[in-house]
């Protein structure tokens, strides 16, 4: 069962089952329910009665604890269990019915004890002879089948009363007078040892709400402090993220003007190799043409000197001059100055093919410049980028962790 249950168990058995009246006025309804437990056993064992009266042997002497206690003090668990549900289903009048049955079951034993004997019997062998749940368990049969009417138990507390109010009618006035009065000063004394410690409890709780209060306020400024202190933090965090983020705008832009020059610039030399190449194609063809062309011209010209029978004499097979030396210079200088303008074409085809073979050369090593260019402005972008972002990261990450440090 939770505490607070049985907490609440407890006080219903105190306030609405009368236990605590037991406790209240000098234990006086406590000695009215002795006289009841006697009265019951002057009624239902009238034997052991006489015998408690021979021996002087009193009711609070041995039942006491049954009343104060509910038999908890000596009695096994499981029994006082069974009484407890008795008494919150009957009331409190059951504690009469278990106590007679104690007494009933055990009346053979205590009558063959003295004084002594009777109190050693209730504090030591009447608790251990119900360890066994069978006995236990017939007690509790007993208890239960024995019928205690409510109207007797009135009869005998009425008794009780009257007996007490003539015996405080014979007691001298004097002498009940100064019990009363002493009675009257030990509650006085008592209350005003309540009051002191009340007091002594009142001026502590105060110290100690001071100092828990100044503890709070000095808590409360350092808190305040490092929330300022936090806040400046998440300023300058921001401030520095601001900054961070127009530095890697501008890096964006630069990085984008300068791919979009790198690329204009491999389009334009793109371009520029297609145009030599182009050109270099045509040159080829021409040379190859202007080769063809040749060679046609030689051929017609060796056949017509096949068929002329005049120029058969000065010129071989081999197409070699074999004639006059006059002839043979005139023919000379045709054919040098003909070779020479040949050449002087083949060289000028040369020449202009080595010119373009040069600026492809040339085209080539600035296409080669660009590319080295583009890859270090790459890695310059992707260096800065790497940069950016690990000094935002730890930025970050050091507002959050401060921030955490100072929520903890």
């Amino acid at each position: 069962m939770p505490e607070e249950q049985a907490f609440s168990v407890l006080v219903k058995i105190m306030f609405d089952y009368g236990l605590r009246e037991l406790f209240k006025q000098n234990f006086e309804d406590l000695h009215c329910k002795f006289y009841q437990l006697e009265r019951l056993m002057q009624e239902y064992i009238p034997d052991l009665y006489n015998h408690f009266l021979d021996i002087s042997l009193e009711a609070h002497m041995y039942a006491s604890q049954w009343f104060l206690t509910l038999f908890t003090a000596k009695f096994p668990l499981y029994m006082v269990f069974h009484i407890i549900d008795l008494l919150l289903c009957e009331g409190i009048s059951v504690i009469f019915n278990v106590a007679l049955g104690l007494l009933k079951t055990s009346k053979d034993d205590l009558l063959l004890t003295d004084f002594e004997g009777a109190l050693k019997f209730f504090r030591v062998q009447l608790p251990k002879r119900y360890r066994s749940e069978e006995n236990a368990k017939k007690l509790m049969e007993l208890a239960c089948n024995m019928k205690i009417s409510q109207k007797k138990l009135k009869k005998y507390e009425k008794e009780y009363h009257t007996m007490r109010e003539q015996q405080a009618q014979q007691e001298d006035p004097i002498e009940r007078f100064e019990r009363e009065n002493r009675r009257l000063q030990e509650a006085n004394m008592r209350l005003e040892q309540e009051n002191d410690d009340l007091a002594h409890e009142l001026v502590t709780s105060k110290i100690a709400l001071r100092k828990d209060l100044d503890n709070a306020e000095e808590k409360a400024d350092a808190l305040n402090k490092e929330l300022l202190m936090t806040k400046q933090k998440l300023i300058d965090a921001e401030e520095e993220k601001r900054r961070l983020e127009e530095e890697s705008a501008q890096l964006k832009e630069m990085c984008r003007r300068e791919l979009d020059k790198a690329e204009s610039e491999i389009k334009k030399n793109s371009s520029i190799i297609g145009d030599y190449k182009q050109i270099c194609s045509q040159l080829s063809e021409r040379l190859e043409k202007q080769q063809t062309a040749n060679k046609v011209e030689i051929e017609k010209i060796r056949q017509k000197v096949d068929d002329c029978e005049r120029c058969r004499e000065f010129f071989s097979k081999e197409g070699r001059v074999k004639g006059v030396s006059s002839t043979k210079e005139v023919l000379d200088e045709d054919t040098d100055e003909e070779k020479e303008t040949l050449k002087n074409q083949l060289r000028e085809m040369e020449l202009e093919l080595a010119q373009t073979k040069l600026q492809l050369v040339e085209a080539e090593c600035k296409i080669q410049d660009l590319e080295h260019h583009l890859g270090l402005a790459l890695n310059e972008v992707q260096a800065a980028k790497k940069t950016w972002f690990n000094r935002t990261l730890s930025s970050i990450k050091t507002a959050t962790g401060v921030q955490g440090k100072e929520t903890c």
